[in-house]
């Protein structure tokens, strides 16, 4: 069994001082589970990427679950991120699950047809 547990943590400071940005991620069996707390813009979308890409490819999972519970805001950087994972996978045989989106973020997910190409569920 192939296991992996990062932690990996991305962080931008607003003028408030606020953390606008921290990812975790833990790999186990065949399943690569990331959790997003913060916000998804341009500023923290490239940051993100690179860290899930990496991941991606050490772990190489069937399943991936992105949990977007702790996502305050998404923009359309946050979209292009989701949908770029969603195909690399999709390119390697794996699935994307999102897990738990709030309100804001499902909306703006449904409204780009993202709930159309990756499962979403509620736990």
């Amino acid at each position: 069994i192939r296991q992996f547990f990062w932690e990996y943590t991305y962080i931008i400071y607003n003028t408030k001082g606020r953390i606008g940005m921290q990812m975790k991620a833990y790999s186990a069996q065949d399943k690569l589970i990331v959790s997003l707390d913060g916000e998804i813009d341009h500023h923290s979308a490239a940051e993100i990427r690179e860290g899930l890409d990496k991941m991606i490819a050490v772990s190489r999972p069937k399943v991936m679950v992105l949990e977007l519970s702790g996502i305050d805001f998404m923009d359309s950087s946050g979209l292009g991120l989701v949908l770029g994972r969603y195909r690399r996978l999709n390119e390697m045989g794996s699935q994307m699950v999102i897990k738990n989106p709030g309100a804001r973020t499902e909306k703006i997910l449904a409204m780009a047809g993202v709930d159309k190409l990756i499962k979403i569920i509620r736990s």
